[in-house]
């Protein structure tokens, strides 16, 4: 046209403009627009709803604005409605709707499915709804099933219960009802938790319409009903519906999610039979659900199959496979994914962290979360969880109170797993009031978080306050769980009350229905054994609806140990012997019980067994944070810089505790030497050197906080009580078991560990 001299008329020049706006070419569209000297409404409205598409509604509303009132018609107020819908604007939308009716244009149908679709997204009221139906109701507009489905949609997604009545009555009554009306109410039930209305609606479809059948299945999914969803699936393939990923990814993540992995299983290797497709190049969320799938059901070489024939992977799939190394222990492969990973999110930090924490690599937690900082990464807050139980885990009180200070500037303090987590850091470091304190101001709390408060309380000695949590949290209409019952057997356990384990043990099953595991049995057993019943015990062992395992002979072994049942001991520990050979903590055990009452021979005997099974005991280590770095010592301890001083003012102190009445109580030195040289081996005690160092290198009215790997020996439990009342401050020891907080000569143990 341009070469040969042409002077287009008008409607050539709009349908030029036209054709350049559906090649997206919306530079020559607005040249050739702006060139004409008079452009009509068909020119505006066609470039008004170009810029809406290519979600520029700025240009496309100062094309609006810049037409006059009396050019504009409703076809262009309904692409401007439309762009704004379109993108996500319900609110301009609307307003436009509002001022279109302000200017006296006619909505037609199309402007009512648009201003309806526009409400939807930004409906806050019911009320809104009603006002609009009313709208279409005087316009006639009422007779189109496009209105009448976005009517619908608007009232289901609502959000009321009213709401969706008043989307039902709309449905009844249309005349004609298409794919997106069932979908839409169907949708809407599944939504708003009432799956009986969706399924009575469900069977009444006459057309096999694939979302519909697919809003069930995720239904029941997410609402737990995993038999149904497999139920729908199963019609669904037999009836010849076509099954697609949203299929397949609600149902293998069912079976995931819901511990079915038989039939998650049989649900690949149907995918495998049905479609045409290779392994490798199903859909990616397919492929994805299923390394979920095997990584959740404990199968990770199976999902590492999967991922590694997959020929496109994304963020999820590198995560799923990550969280399934964490999830088996398999810590090391997880290391080595992670490094290769060639994008991470926060989740695949987060999961990193928590694996370093529950496989007690906490030192590599921390050095993570930090490389996190360092990379400019902002941590949310389950980073911080994990990070903050790494804390716990090593006893750093200092690193876990910057942790918190952390979450207060970030916003973050008011998360409940980061207030769980504060809850359990501050009480496994000896600051069981900053732990009561964060559980009392937590805006919200759930079982995890009674749970944890409940933990900390019993760790701590205070079994009374434990109790009283736990019938606090009844009142608050908290149902306790099976981690409840096993905190409140440890509190009774340590605060020696027997008769009241014994009353929550039994209402487990009786009251709660509860099946009490292995778990409970241990605690139960280790209840009863500490309290010297232990032909109770044996009875409630001989009267167990499953098989002893491994922890409920541990529990009683240890109790033999203590009460000097040597019969009984024997018989614990030769199933122990044959249940978990490799355990160290069962000759030890033994060896122990025989030092105690002399018979060496016996003792050496078990060593040698020991030995020659090639068991190596775990060494007794303990450690303190001071200035932000943590001091580990070894019993007997010389590679420490500053061990020959600790050793020179534990002597010192010695000789002060002597004139106070302390006697080193060599029963606990179990080895066949002299007196002089047992009370030598009890002196270089770790416990004993991590104390000593932390008197000597933290400031005065600092508390003295020490954590040890093992149960804490009989003599050191003397000797700090001494000593707590020599220098006149608290001493807090986190053993194996429980806390001891040592203040002016007491321990708040009572003497009952």
């Amino acid at each position: 046209m341009i070469t040969s001299g042409f002077k287009p008329r008008g409607h050539i020049l709009n349908r030029l403009i036209d054709i350049y706006c559906k090649s997206r070419n919306l530079t020559y569209a607005r040249f050739l627009f702006d060139e004409i000297p008079k452009q009509d409404i068909v020119a505006r409205t066609t470039l008004i709803a170009a810029y809406s598409e290519a979600g520029n509604t700025k240009h496309a509303r100062q094309i609006f604005d810049s037409t006059d009132i009396n050019v504009r018609d409703t076809v262009s107020y309904n692409a401007m409605i439309t762009g704004y819908s379109h993108n996500n604007d319900g609110r301009s939308a609307v307003k436009l709707f509002g001022e279109m009716l302000r200017d006296q244009f006619r909505p037609d149908h199309f402007t009512f499915s648009s201003v309806l679709c526009a409400l939807a997204s930004v409906v806050e009221d019911e009320r809104q709804c009603g006002q609009l139906h009313s709208a279409v109701v005087k316009s006639g507009a009422e007779s189109f099933c496009s209105v009448l489905n976005a009517l619908v949609s608007l009232y289901v997604k609502c959000g009321m219960s009213s709401s969706m009545d008043s989307a039902r009555k709309i449905f009844d009554e249309m005349p004609f009802r298409d794919e997106l009306t069932w979908t839409t109410m169907i949708t809407g039930y599944v939504r708003n938790d009432d799956l009986d209305s969706a399924r009575q609606l469900f069977d009444g479809m006459t057309d096999k319409i694939q979302v519909a059948w697919n809003a069930m299945i995720s239904g029941y999914v997410q609402s737990g009903r995993v038999l149904e969803a497999l139920y729908m699936f199963k019609r669904m393939s037999l009836e010849g519906i076509k099954l697609d990923e949203f299929t397949y990814t609600s149902v293998l993540g069912a079976c995931a999610n819901y511990g079915y992995p038989r039939h998650g299983k049989e649900l690949h290797a149907y995918i495998l039979r049905r479609e045409t497709k290779s392994m490798s190049h199903l859909d990616l969320p397919v492929n994805n659900a299923l390394v979920s799938l095997y990584s959740k059901c404990g199968e990770i070489d199976r999902a590492r199959q999967v991922f590694d024939i997959m020929l496109e992977k994304d963020l999820v799939s590198w995560n799923a496979i990550l969280c399934g190394y964490v999830n088996a222990g398999r810590i090391g492969d997880a290391k080595r994914l992670y490094d290769v990973m060639p994008e991470r999110n926060y989740m695949s930090w987060t999961v990193m962290i928590s694996g370093f924490t529950h496989s007690g690599l906490g030192e590599e937690a921390l050095q993570l979360f930090n490389r996190l900082r360092i990379e400019g990464h902002e941590p949310c807050d389950y980073t911080f969880a994990g990070a903050l139980i790494a804390c716990a885990g090593l006893g750093a009180l200092e690193h876990g109170r910057q942790l918190h200070a952390q979450l207060v500037r970030f916003g973050l303090d008011s998360s409940q797993s980061a207030g769980n987590a504060l809850v359990t850091m501050y009480a496994k470091c000896g600051v069981v009031e900053a732990a009561h304190q964060m559980f009392l101001t937590m805006p919200y709390v759930d079982s995890v978080s009674w749970n944890a408060m409940i933990a900390a309380l019993g760790q701590h000695g205070h079994g009374a306050q434990a109790l009283e949590l736990f019938n606090k949290m009844l009142q608050e209409a908290i149902l306790p769980d099976r981690i409840t019952f096993l905190t409140i057997l440890s509190a009774c356990n340590h605060a020696g009350l027997v008769n009241e384990g014994c009353q929550y043990f039994y209402s487990m099953k009786q009251i709660y229905g509860i099946d009490p595991g292995e778990d409970h049995y241990a605690r139960f057993i280790d209840l009863l054994c500490r309290a010297g019943r232990i032909s109770e015990a044996k009875n409630v062992i001989e009267t167990m609806p499953f098989e002893p395992g491994a922890p409920v002979w541990e529990a009683l072994l240890a109790g033999c140990r203590v009460h000097g049942n040597m019969d009984l001991g024997i018989q614990a520990a030769d199933r122990l012997f044959q249940l978990v050979p490799q355990n160290d903590g069962t000759y030890v055990l033994l060896a122990n019980m025989y030092a105690s009452v002399g018979r060496w021979d016996d003792m050496a005997k078990v060593r040698k067994l020991m030995r020659d099974r090639g068991v190596k005991k775990e060494p007794g280590c303990s450690w303190i944070e001071v200035a932000n770095k943590v001091h580990v010592f070894l019993v007997g301890d010389t590679r420490h810089p500053d061990v020959q001083e600790v050793y020179k003012y534990l002597e010192e102190l010695g000789e002060k505790m002597r004139k106070l009445g302390y006697v080193p109580d060599t029963k606990f030195a179990l080895h066949d030497v002299g007196l002089e040289q047992k009370e030598y081996v009890l002196s270089t005690h770790s416990e004993k050197l991590a104390v000593g160092f932390g008197l000597l290198k933290l400031p005065r009215e600092a508390t003295i906080r020490v954590l040890k790997n093992l149960r804490i020996c009989g003599d050191c439990h003397t000797a700090f009580k001494f000593m707590s009342k020599v220098v006149e401050r608290e001493i807090v020891v986190r053993d194996g078991k429980r806390f001891h907080h040592f203040k002016d000569g007491e321990c708040s143990c009572g003497n009952y560990w």
